[in-house]
């Protein structure tokens, strides 16, 4: 098969770009090399036997161009950074929601014969994630107030009765939520995508992707995954900086349990016209996330707790796999393996920590408590 993945130089873009050619398929990549990712360099890992192509996505010129014999698309492209889009608001829309109405617009108006469209999603669409409450039952809260949050009270209340409400595993009904301008474009390119491929009658699929990391990550971004935040401070002998107590949970995935849903998905037609999770249906803190890596790098520091917080910030997230499942996904990689390859992997990389420079950011635009 011939198969188009935007953003292939990227994380998780490049992951999938190596499976692709490993099973036999003559893969083309489309990416733009974004500087805040790759630094203004090609990457050293890219697969030598994929197709390349520099441009950006909502390059028509470019994309007529990396669409030519595509019978399948990876569309990984987007900026990536919750905090960042919160003020690079038309960096953010345009890249994402814009980039993905340009590359539906070009198959739809140009004809062209694409069997797949597979979209990169996020569970950043959901917000906060779902919860139960003793009295009411499972309830979908809104962001924290301020004031609970200035008062140092981070657990979720219920909305009803204001009791506490525990966190339970999020399905794809939960209404989406999204509390950053990132999140309302990743929920922009799966619903254009969904809509628009429903319409045509091409086979799409929508995979809201967890919480992922593993080698590959741009450890010098601040705006990126916590797992690499995290290394890129230890590697600079910094503690890693955690908000509010580090009790909130995430969902931590492995990025080759990614791609091997991304491959469930190309194969699987149950999977056709779906949004699908991609998590493990586990809960970390983001305190064990820092100190796991603080041991499995052999860091002399401690986590710093700043007991303060960030404007949208989510207490806990994680996914409910049960729908994937049932196509046959089931996450192979533990997390504790996982997070000993992505530091094996992380060790000997470059890493320049500019975390309190974009703490600083935030701080000027009111988006974190100073």
């Amino acid at each position: 098969m011939k198969i188009l993945v935007t953003g292939g130089a990227g994380f998780i873009g490049s992951h999938l770009v190596d499976a692709l050619v490993r099973d036999g398929h003559q893969v083309r990549v489309l990416d733009c090399l974004e500087p805040q990712v790759h630094e203004g360099r090609q990457p050293d890992y890219l697969n030598r036997d994929a197709e390349y192509q520099w441009g950006d996505v909502r390059d028509r010129d470019a994309l007529r161009k990396a669409l030519q014999g595509i019978e399948g698309v990876f569309h990984e492209a987007a900026a990536v950074g919750v905090g960042q889009s919160m003020y690079q608001i038309e960096k953010y829309v345009a890249a994402n929601a814009l980039g993905t109405a340009v590359l539906l617009d070009t198959i739809v108006n140009e004809r062209l014969p694409v069997k797949k469209l597979i979209v990169a999603s996020s569970m950043s669409i959901y917000g906060e994630g779902q919860y139960r409450c003793v009295q009411c039952g499972v309830v979908f809260p809104a962001l924290r107030p301020e004031a609970q949050l200035k008062q140092r009270e981070w657990e979720m209340r219920c909305p009803v009765c204001e009791r506490p409400a525990a966190p339970e595993a999020t399905p794809e009904e939960k209404p989406p939520a999204p509390t950053s301008v990132y999140a309302i474009s990743k929920r922009d390119q799966e619903e254009l995508c969904l809509v628009v491929g429903r319409s045509y009658r091409i086979p799409t699929v929508a995979l809201r992707y967890f919480n992922v990391y593993g080698p590959r990550q741009a450890l010098s971004n601040p705006y990126t995954g916590v797992c690499a935040v995290f290394s890129a401070r230890i590697k600079n002998h910094h503690p890693p900086l955690i908000f509010e107590d580090g009790r909130q949970s995430r969902d931590f995935i492995h990025v080759s349990d990614i791609v091997r849903a991304n491959l469930l998905a190309m194969a699987s037609p149950g999977a056709d016209y779906q949004a699908l999770n991609v998590g493990t249906g586990q809960p970390t803190s983001v305190l064990d996330i820092a100190r796991t890596l603080l041991r499995l790098y052999g860091g002399t520091v401690q986590p710093a707790i700043a007991q303060k917080f960030r404007a949208g910030d989510i207490r806990h997230c994680v996914a409910d796999i049960t729908r994937i499942g049932r196509l046959g996904f089931r996450p192979q990689v533990s997390l504790q393996d996982g997070l000993r390859e992505l530091v094996e992997w992380g060790k000997p990389q470059t890493a320049k920590d500019r975390v309190d420079e974009a703490t600083k950011e935030l701080q000027a635009y009111g988006l974190a408590q100073d």
